[in-house]
């Protein structure tokens, strides 16, 4: 049996603004079902990355290839019906939608079941299987109890959740989570990395997770990449990357 690839291959990936390189040949891969840590300082570069993975820029030079399929040229929305979902710095939300109503909209999008003016009109009504959909994702990131109340009366960490559920309902092969726990208290983080573990084991999601609280990223990771201005210059468990001089030099202000 030939070995399966990966699920998201980069390979030499680069971008500049000007004459500022942000991304500097950038090579890993992140294996089916895996927890990869994209960390670094700020203006590492590490959003610019994802932003090429997701298609909201293109890159310059490199390739990158989901489930051995080039992406290049690929709208985002197209991208995230292959199985890439993600998260952003800041919450976006509707803040007048309750938590079941952001999830029904995710879930047509994803099953393009829906008809936009039937929508508008109040004449389209969400199928059984639309429901259960939706009441399983709210429950897999704990926010049944919180079903119909509106965003806009809920703290930061459950706006997170309820974004984070909202990619989750797009059944992403890939998850990109983009500093999922700014803002958030200690509790808060701590609810999150067990949301971020519970889905890589129960639905097999791999995750690529940019943050700079290295607490989370030690407890929900398999492995890091660390960028600094636009390269990788460590990759390993995270332990190792930890380790590294390098590292400790570029990340944590420590002296080779």
């Amino acid at each position: 049996m030939a070995e399966q690839g990966p699920l998201l291959a980069l390979r030499g990936v680069a971008k500049a603004f000007g004459g500022v390189n942000a991304v500097q040949d950038i090579t890993f891969d992140v294996q089916a079902g895996e927890s990869v840590g994209l960390v670094g300082p700020n203006g590492a570069g590490k959003t610019t990355l994802f932003n090429c993975v997701c298609g909201q820029l293109k890159n310059d030079r490199g390739s990158i290839e989901f489930e051995g399929r080039s992406l290049r040229g690929l709208p985002t929305y197209k991208r995230a019906r292959m199985g890439i979902g993600r998260t952003y710095q800041r919450a976006e939300v509707f803040a007048d939608m309750t938590v079941r109503d952001h999830l029904m909209v995710a879930e047509r999008a994803r099953s393009r079941a829906g008809r936009l003016w039937k929508d508008l009109c109040n004449m389209s009504r969400p199928t059984d299987e639309e429901c259960e959909k939706v009441e399983g994702t709210m429950a897999l990131v704990g926010l049944t109890e919180l079903a119909d109340t509106p965003v806009s009366a809920l703290g930061l960490g459950n706006c997170r959740l309820v974004e984070l559920a909202r990619a989750l309902a797009g059944e992403p092969r890939l998850l990109l989570a983009d500093e999922p726990s700014s803002g958030l208290d200690e509790h808060e983080t701590a609810d999150l990395a067990a949301v971020l573990r519970i889905i890589q084991r129960d639905r097999g999601t791999a995750v690529l997770l940019v943050e700079h609280d290295l607490g989370i990223v030690a407890e929900v990771v398999d492995r890091a990449v660390v960028m600094d201005l636009g390269s990788k210059i460590a990759e390993g468990s995270f332990e190792e990357v930890m380790e590294d001089p390098v590292v400790r030099h570029a990340y944590l202000g420590q002296s080779v």
